[in-house]
């Protein structure tokens, strides 16, 4: 099975691409400010996976000297766009979060999408250099905690708390399997999750959410802050095991107004039932077994940490997006990769899958030479 990893991750990330096309053809449409081009988001999430695809394809076949080559520079690359978000004239918010920049050519542009792949890399090639040390004070823990602290904290800083949550669940993996000691791990964690919890306590729009989430049957949370996961919830049940067919969903009318982003699985489920939703869940368990076993059969650690820490980039916010969208977590606003729109989010999404089939095709390749005569039969006369 490990050895069709690559095969199994290819499929799920097509079958995940494809119902993202099919669903936002069905709930573009509906989107405000854009009821002249009903196919907008269709056509713009089609030409991105197009660049996504190219994208893919030069990572896979990027050699890995050159990605440790360039790592320092696209690190630095990385949090001058993060600091950029925050630059009158270049950053653009949208509901209160400073997550993008407008830049000439490109367009506008999420940085923390970009970020993510870099934070991974950047751990990577630390650890590979120090492979020794894991265990020690510094170079195990303190140093590569301050390469993913830097772009954490600028990500955090745009009120953008989901993605940073996920990408410190995936360094916090990704130390713990390369041997970073629990006894320095585990008081960082309670004190990052400390503080942010103070954070959140005192931030008046994520304790609205919190407290909505925890009372959604309230009608006034039903109208304010509650409203898109309990709209999403009555999706889900109108839905039933069945659905009510391709393009017949009522909630994405107006009611739920991201039904194209983050609450597109509700969507999916009240028009396609419960098959669809368990074949995207499906999907993602496919990304994580092919994901982890590309890490297993890795040639260096250098690629097994990148393997292992790409696989938590995607999957995790998956699984935050689907708690969010069935109400078993507060509203935070990551998309579902693959699915959601959002052209960043794909390309460098579809890129890390670039670069997760190229790790697998080189140890196969390395699997094929350590073992010449694996294949071959010889046959002998006996005299």
């Amino acid at each position: 099975m490990l050895r069709h990893s690559s095969t199994i991750l290819i499929t799920a990330v097509a079958l995940l691409c494809g119902l993202g096309l099919v669903m936002l053809a069905s709930t573009g449409v509906w989107v405000r400010d854009f009821e002249g081009a009903p196919y907008h988001f269709v056509i713009r999430q089609s030409m991105m996976v197009v660049a996504g695809l190219v994208a893919a394809f030069c990572m896979a076949k990027l050699p890995p000297e050159w990605i440790r080559k360039l790592i320092p520079f696209a690190y630095l690359a990385a949090v001058v766009l993060l600091a950029l978000c925050f630059v009158p004239g270049i950053s653009k918010e949208i509901y209160g979060s400073k997550r993008w920049i407008v830049l000439p050519l490109m367009g506008q542009f999420q940085p923390s999408e970009a970020a993510k792949m870099v934070i991974v890399i950047a751990i990577a090639s630390w650890f590979t250099r120090w492979q020794t040390a894991t265990g020690s004070f510094w170079r195990g823990f303190v140093i590569p905690g301050i390469i993913v602290a830097i772009p954490l904290g600028l990500i955090a800083a745009e009120t953008d708390v989901g993605t940073a949550l996920a990408l410190a669940v995936t360094a916090g993996a990704m130390m713990f399997c390369v041997g970073t000691r629990l006894r320095y791990m585990i008081p960082a964690a309670i004190a990052a999750m400390t503080g942010a919890g103070w954070y959140i306590y005192n931030n008046p729009n994520r304790w609205g959410r919190i407290e909505a989430w925890l009372d959604l049957e309230n009608p006034i949370h039903q109208l304010d802050r509650g409203m898109q996961q309990w709209r999403a919830l009555l999706a889900l049940g109108n839905g039933g095991p069945w659905g009510v067919g391709l393009g017949n969903g009522v909630e994405k009318f107006g009611t739920l107004t991201f039904a194209h982003i983050d609450f597109i699985f509700p969507v999916i489920g009240e028009e396609l039932g419960l098959p669809a939703t368990l074949g995207v869940i499906i999907c993602y368990v496919a990304i994580c077994i092919g994901g982890f076993g590309i890490a297993l059969q890795a040639k260096n650690i250098f690629e097994r940490c990148i393997a292992l820490g790409l696989t938590c980039v995607i999957v995790v916010p998956a699984m935050v997006n689907i708690g969010v969208t069935t109400a078993v977590l507060p509203n935070d606003g990551l998309p579902l990769p693959f699915v959601s729109y959002g052209g960043t989010s794909l390309v460098f999404s579809l890129a890390a899958v670039g670069l997760l089939v190229g790790i697998h095709r080189r140890s196969q390749v390395a699997m094929e030479k350590a073992f010449p005569l694996g294949k071959e039969v010889r046959l002998a006369v006996r005299l």
